[in-house]
């Protein structure tokens, strides 16, 4: 054990906690002590701007025998920099940094892009700040560890990460996808037309070699300073000069939180929450007019669900529809219902959606990530989702895959995740039931740099091809998500660009990857163990599932899962005591992954999981039995 110290604090203000664990997680295994600030020194922090508070930081950092210390805030910038400010201030009076004679050689923060540009900048170089996207490699290294230092299986985890970083740089300096020419989808009968679908148009790009994924991107500009109809008709001429450009596939139109919570509605003077503000079938079927031949898709509604799903496949004849289950609702604050009465609308809505033909797609794993849970949820959520849209007769399971998630995540704990829930899933297919893969990037993965988040938008794309390298036609169908999406909306010419990178990325690593110039990611040991170990968890959690609940894929049955604690989800920001059994685990960051803990940090085993949520059972059946009157 070094004889070095590391502490780290954050202000009791701000909840996040993923990335002070992942880096004290880090940081341990290199063989370091490292004290995190107590529920004191949190509160001291929240208002360190009075000197008695700074004194009593100053006096916990001498008890404890800190050498290097880390804040972390990720709210407002400015209430940011001013605390980092203050605190550099504090050091410098008590004349605890190094180069004054005292214990402290590194002082860190970690914030939003904007703090930490402007910390660099006033504090010359005292501070080294951490914006986000780091990998494990590179975060230790600016934590003042030495590469020796370092275990083996952190290097190695990183290690493909490190390299993939590298080919997306090797990718965005030749520049040669700028000269990128797009896939003709062209040449069957219901090309672009009314009778188009993502099956056809799939089908259809299979016949040709070689196969490119289709690609699927999300839009949906807003300016506040204009009136509602600009911003729709500044949509409607991006639709088209996407359409017209032929590099997309599938538009998903980013509507704004009123055309999802009050369509059709006088919306007087409330906001509109950003996104596109469609507010009627004649502007939707406006849309789909001028964005020919595009397949488009848009945000399921958060009230009236199954009637808005009707208006979206009558007037932009919706490629497929998505729902969020147990998400849009009380829960989060994005929706006006119960969960209860959400998950009833859900599955009405499905057996409307069942029968049109239409595929299906569950936004689902991914909020349950958003919410602190664990890699065995967000697996074990995906196959109830799917389950369940296969007992109301979907035939088309379009399988979103939130890589990335958090942003910690080591690339081969993301390979292990997305083979065990794949491996899951098509245990479900059949003659009558088929899943589409497609993965994206995290929604908060993407560093402010633009030239950076290129380069991550070229590795990402290489680690969605190693999910099933063997195949080429894997994955089928790539969300696209912008390289600006970390500093402004994407316009039509940054949507092209980002899926140019991403065809150009994937042309590049399947050459790479039959010359033998990198390694074969079917074959890696680590990953495999690590996916079986999520399989057997898993299919502990649903087995379990299926047991104790006859009735599991029904709105009744979704709710006693989530309400007994099978998905565990400890940032859940609902304080209802409904929801009491689903927080009362905590997460950490383990070797690249999320895994459950205890209040002392030790991880939870599945057994226990499941037996604990047994146990809560009966409240929720009476939990249940209180919502009576919603279920006649």
């Amino acid at each position: 054990m070094s004889s070095i110290r590391y502490a780290f604090l954050k202000p009791t203000l701000d909840a996040h906690t993923l990335g002070i664990n992942a880096a004290v997680d880090l940081v341990r295994d290199c063989g370091y002590e490292v004290i995190v600030g107590d529920q004191a020194v949190s509160e001291y922090l929240n208002e360190i701007q009075h000197e008695k508070h700074q004194e009593y930081i100053i006096e916990w950092l001498r008890a404890q025998r800190i050498n290097r210390v880390g804040l972390t805030y990720r709210l407002d910038p400015e209430a940011a920099v001013d605390m980092v400010g203050y605190f550099i201030r504090a050091l410098r009076s008590a004349e605890l940094l190094s180069h004054q004679g005292g214990p402290i050689d590194g002082v860190f923060f970690a914030g939003l892009p904007s703090a930490c540009e402007r910390i660099e900048k006033e504090h010359k170089g005292l501070v080294v700040t951490f914006g986000g996207g780091e990998s494990p490699s590179e975060t230790l290294v600016k934590l003042n560890v030495p590469s020796e230092r370092i275990p083996r299986d952190v290097l190695a985890g990183s290690g493909y990460d490190d390299f993939r970083l590298q080919f997306g740089s090797d990718v965005i300096n030749s520049q040669e996808y700028l000269g990128l020419q797009p896939v003709d989808r062209s040449g069957y009968p219901e090309f672009g037309t009314r009778r188009d679908t993502v099956e056809r148009r799939l089908q259809h790009a299979l016949k040709h070699e070689p196969f490119y994924p289709l690609m699927r991107a999300h839009c949906g500009p807003y300016d506040a300073k204009g009136t509602r109809e600009e911003s729709v008709k500044e949509f409607i001429a991006w639709a088209r000069q996407l359409g017209k450009n032929g590099y997309l596939d599938i538009l998903s139109i980013g509507t704004s939180q009123l055309t999802q919570s009050n369509f059709g509605e006088n919306w007087g003077d409330r906001p509109n929450g950003g996104g596109v503000p469609i507010n009627s079938p004649e502007e939707y079927r406006e849309v789909w007019e001028n964005s020919r031949p595009l397949l488009l898709r848009t945000y399921a509604g958060t009230k009236r669900i199954p009637e808005l799903a009707a208006i979206h496949e009558e007037t932009i004849n919706i490629c497929w529809h998505a729902l969020s289950l147990w998400w849009f609702n009380q829960l989060d604050g994005r929706g006006p219902y119960d969960l209860y009465t959400n998950l009833q609308q859900h599955v009405e809505a499905l057996r409307y959606i069942a029968q049109t033909g239409k595929p299906f797609e569950a936004n689902v794993s991914h909020h349950f990530a958003f919410r602190g849970a664990d890699d065995v949820t967000y697996i074990v959520s995906a196959y109830l989702a799917a389950k369940l849209a296969k007992s109301l007769g979907i035939r088309t399971y379009i399988l979103q895959n939130m890589l990335n998630t958090p942003r910690m995540t080591w690339g081969v704990q993301d390979l292990a995740k997305s083979r065990a829930m794949l491996t899951l899933l098509r245990e479900l297919e059949g003659p009558t039931f088929r899943v589409i893969l497609q993965p994206r990037a995290g929604l908060d993965y993407f560093r402010p740099d633009l030239y950076e988040a290129k380069v991550q938008l070229a590795a990402v794309t290489a680690l969605m091809d190693d999910i099933e390298p063997l195949d080429e036609t894997s994955p089928p169908i790539i969300h696209v998500v912008s390289y600006s999406e970390a500093v402004h909306l994407a316009t039509p010419d940054i949507i092209d660009d980002s899926v140019k990178i991403t065809l150009f990325a994937l042309k590049k690593y399947r050459e790479l990857r039959k010359g033998g110039a990198i390694e074969d990611m079917s074959a890696n040991g680590d990953v495999a163990a690590r996916q079986a170990a999520l399989l057997r968890s898993a299919r502990i959690v649903i087995a379990s599932l299926e047991r104790h609940i006859p009735q599991l894929y029904t709105p009744e049955g979704l709710y006693l899962a989530f309400a007994a604690g099978f998905l565990p989800t400890p940032f859940l920001w609902n304080d209802s005591g409904e929801y009491q059994f689903a927080k009362r685990w905590n997460t950490k960051s383990y070797r690249g992954g999320t895994v459950l803990v205890d209040e002392q940090g030790k991880p939870i085993s599945p057994e226990e999981v499941v037996n604990y949520a047994v146990s809560n059972l009966p409240e929720g059946h009476y939990l249940l039995k209180e919502k009576a009157p919603q279920r006649g």
